[in-house]
């Protein structure tokens, strides 16, 4: 019997693509570096690159200008230029170049290169710079005090600047932290004036700051206290997250209406539970991880955004920054005069919110009894808890009177719980909720004690181990976000022992470890002296280059390096498993 022919009927709708099933993940390894032969002087800190010129833009605080480096063969990278930006802003703008510092940051967008450049006087305001990215400079408008980051949204039509604002070095002068929004949508080329917001936090002088935000005790507003210090972005350009370093805290900024709506604190990690040890001393002989009675405060100091379900989620380095403010004296006596409350080898201190645990009862302070009884004689113990840096004005109890003037406390001040600076780890953050969703405890400590041994916790300008365990640890700093066959994975630089931790974070809650590549030699026994062979010391930033947009085919990664005066480029493998 012959076969009816089926009238034909019309196709439905296309189905999504089928998920790819095999499992990958995946493994870095060292391509190349360019060396500037500086050591210590920041020669290598923020970098960004160019896809189409294949260039890499990098800071290079201690020429105060822009390296940019030929990467189009990543493992003998050169350099091309430098770019003079306090030349060419002061040239445009009609002023000194004098007035001008180094620059501080870079970002590139389409083709477009934005740089921040600080004021000599850091107090004054600074100025945003752009140039094509083969040099070419187009136009500069003045940015805030202290500008200390840039990026651009995501869609490339606004330029987003944190501007510190940090005091001078005897407080005396305190600008406001602020965040300048530039709207280049018409071309960078054409940027006047007219296309600068500036966002200020004045508002909050009398309210409305949500959880425990941190305002020193010397600040003379909260506005003028709140420091910006990096900025990330949603994926569709309508959300800005600002990173209040010192407050321990994140400003949310609404780029429709270019306002702040909300300033959060970001709250504190208890080390005194499994899963969030840390070793608190450096004079212990060795690694001793332990749960011990304090909290960390995350100050972070990297950020970067991505999606889940829906869902912003920003990720931070969480670094710390303490306030330090000091002047140069030639004595006591002349510190004095100077209005400062101590001096120590040449430095004449003003304010300092940072004490050893140790050194909390030196001027009569105290600490509760219930807090004492969590840790008993550790307090004062070198190779338990004494030597352990905190912040002076959290966990009291009193008039703390000393507080807003020198920074540490005497004898009005009892303290019924202890600050660490930073919380040595990364942690994921549910944008919509204010909060964690994933952090990773100890696992810094716990991974570089493995495969590190006797340099554990060492810091970035000498190798010996155990150096930094009472002060910050591993120091994270730097953290940049990437998505790799399907896969979200978060790259995180350790600032003092080196090198990056690479996580899985494709489900947030559920991000786990991939591997940890530190390219540091640590046998080297004067890092100085013998820089061209230690390696790479310091990662202040960190560069995703996506494999369609590298020289090599792969995707790379790319850290500036600010001891060590580094860039380095790592291939990144994708291995089926």
């Amino acid at each position: 019997m012959a076969r009816r022919e089926r009238p034909s009927r019309p196709h439905g709708s296309d189905g999504f693509d089928g998920a790819n099933t095999t499992a990958n993940t995946i493994s870095l390894s060292l391509l190349g570096r360019y060396e500037t032969g500086v050591f210590d002087e920041s020669a290598a800190e923020i970098v960004d690159y160019d896809p189409a010129t294949r260039m890499t833009f990098v800071v290079n605080a201690n020429s105060g200008q822009i390296d940019v480096i030929d990467a189009s063969s990543p493992s003998t990278p050169t350099l091309s230029l430098s770019l003079d930006v306090a030349a060419d802003v002061a040239g445009t703008l009609d002023m000194d170049a004098s007035d001008l510092g180094a620059a501080n940051s870079v970002a590139v967008s389409n083709a477009t290169l934005a740089v921040a450049i600080e004021a000599a006087n850091k107090q004054a305001n600074g100025y945003l710079a752009f140039y094509q990215t083969d040099g070419t400079f187009l136009s500069a408008v003045e940015a805030g005090a202290l500008p200390d980051m840039v990026t651009f949204t995501p869609d490339g039509n606004k330029v987003l600047v944190a501007n510190e604002g940090e005091p001078n070095g005897d407080y005396s002068v305190d600008p406001e932290g602020s965040i300048t929004i530039v709207d280049i949508s018409a071309g960078a080329g054409s940027v006047t004036a007219a296309n600068v917001t500036r966002l200020d936090f004045t508002a909050f002088n009398s309210g409305g700051l949500t959880g425990p935000v941190r305002i020193s005790s010397k600040a003379t507003s909260v506005a003028a206290d709140l420091e910006p210090e990096y900025v990330g972005v949603s994926a569709d350009s309508s959300t800005a997250y600002v990173i209040l370093q010192k407050n321990n805290a994140m400003a949310v900024v609404d780029l429709g209406t270019n306002t702040i709506q909300s300033v959060m604190g970001l709250g504190y990690k208890n080390h005194n539970i499994p899963g969030n040890e840390m070793d608190p001393s450096n004079r212990d002989n060795g690694v001793n991880i332990r749960i011990v009675p304090v909290f960390g405060t995350y100050m972070p100091d990297g950020a970067d955004t991505f999606e889940f379900d829906g869902v912003t989620y920003i990720v931070t380095a969480n670094e710390e920054e303490a306030r330090e403010f000091l002047t140069d004296a030639t004595d006591a006596g002349d510190c004095t005069s100077q209005g400062g409350f101590d001096f120590e080898d040449g430095d004449c201190f003003h304010y300092l919110d940072e004490v050893r645990i140790k050194d909390i009862t030196d001027n009569g302070a105290s600490f509760d009894p219930d807090l004492v009884a969590l840790a008993g004689a550790d307090f004062e113990d070198n190779e338990k808890l004494g030597r352990l840096k905190v912040i002076a004005n959290l966990g009291t109890t009193g008039a703390c009177a000393s507080l807003a003037t020198t920074g540490l406390p005497e004898t009005d001040c009892t303290y019924e719980a202890l600050y660490s600076y930073g919380a040595r780890s990364f942690t994921i953050w549910n944008t919509q909720t204010g909060q964690p969703v994933f952090d990773s405890g100890s696992d810094f400590e716990v991974i570089t004690a493995n495969r590190l041994g006797d340099s554990f916790n060492a810091s970035n300008d000498d190798n010996e181990g155990d150096d930094r365990s009472d002060d910050k640890g591993p120091e994270p700093e730097a953290i940049e976000i990437a998505v790799i066959e399907g896969r979200t994975y978060a790259f995180i630089g350790l600032e003092r022992v080196g090198g990056i931790m690479v996580y899985n974070i494709t489900t947030p809650e559920a991000s786990e470890f991939v591997q940890y590549i530190n390219a540091r030699d640590f046998t080297v026994a004067d890092v100085e002296d013998d820089l061209e062979l230690v390696g790479d010391l310091g990662p202040e930033s960190i560069k995703f280059v996506a494999a369609q947009d590298s020289p090599t085919g792969n995707p790379m990664l790319i850290p500036g390096n600010e001891v060590s005066g580094t860039t380095s480029y790592f291939n990144i493998a994708v291995i089926t498993q």
